[in-house]
């Protein structure tokens, strides 16, 4: 049977290119002429902003949902670690030090996806940011056990090219912060954090915000290296205060190995129930 869905596409494109076509007039010349949808300087204009947003939340939701994607391991982590082999163009001795948790996200994503495609390829696939570091490791392991990783870049001055191990029809690119967040969030069946800087720290304390509240079903959310996230947050200074409740630092699990990580995961409350993916509230 014929699928009718493919006609308004099948005649937007030829709207589209027979206006490309048209005879070059004062009148054809003028922006206004320009169909809606073709109109890059219409699209990017403030009172569009609603558009685009919706833009960026519908495009990844379909094309993974294309891709037969059902649920995510998320890694989040510092962008200027580097492997062991480069420790040297680390710009401190600690940086170089934290190196040892690139293979480690580089073992645990290998581990992840060797799991994922046994049982089909469409459960736990990888996700990162798609940048260097931490998100390098996390898509580079998982094309070591030949499955597929998202990369969800953003722009910014400074960022780079989306790293090489990413997959190709997997990497994606975002203008707005909150709509790459939700999208990382939202299928992920793991939350797992190493070290990093401010948009690590962003990421993981949205992320128990999200948990905290009910916002998000509760998920394993681990830390990898107790030593630096012991160091740089005083997490029983928080429930001693009563900022948080001390039922709250439940709601994540110190790990330093990817068989820890593995392991927390397997013997998580809930853990081995079918998840749903988590809708946009």
């Amino acid at each position: 049977m014929k699928d009718d869905r493919s006609h308004p596409l099948r005649h937007s494109r030829e709207d589209r290119d027979a206006s490309s076509h048209v005879p070059q007039t004062p009148q054809t010349l003028s922006p206004t002429y320009r169909l809606a949808f073709t109109d890059d300087e219409f699209l990017c204009r403030s009172e569009l902003r609603p558009v685009r947003l919706q833009l960026e939340l519908l495009k990844f939701e379909l094309l993974l949902d294309e891709a037969g994607i059902m649920s995510t391991v998320v890694l989040f982590g510092g962008a200027r670690i580097p492997a062991p082999d480069r420790r040297e163009t680390a710009r401190t001795e600690t940086l170089a030090d934290l190196s040892k948790h690139y293979d480690e996200a580089r073992r645990f994503a290998r581990i992840v996806t060797e799991r994922s495609l046994a049982g089909g390829g469409q459960e736990n696939v990888i996700v990162t940011g798609g940048g260097p570091g931490v998100m390098e490791a996390g898509n580079r392991g998982a094309a070591d056990a030949g499955g597929r990783s998202v990369g969800l870049g953003i722009v910014l001055p400074h960022e780079q090219a989306p790293n090489s191990y990413v997959t190709p029809e997997l990497s994606f690119n975002f203008h707005y912060f909150a709509i790459r967040k939700m999208h990382f969030l939202m299928r992920a069946n793991a939350v797992c954090v190493f070290p990093g800087g401010f948009g690590t720290l962003d990421e993981l304390f949205e992320t128990l915000t999200l948990i905290q509240t009910g916002r998000m079903q509760r998920v394993p959310l681990l830390l990898f290296g107790r030593a630096f996230w012991e160091r740089i947050v005083n997490w029983d200074a928080l429930s001693e205060a009563g900022t948080i409740a001390a039922e709250d630092l439940e709601l994540f699990r110190f790990v330093d190995s990817a068989e820890d990580a593995i392991k927390a995961m397997e013997n998580w409350e809930g853990a081995g129930t079918k998840r749903e993916k988590i809708p946009a509230r």
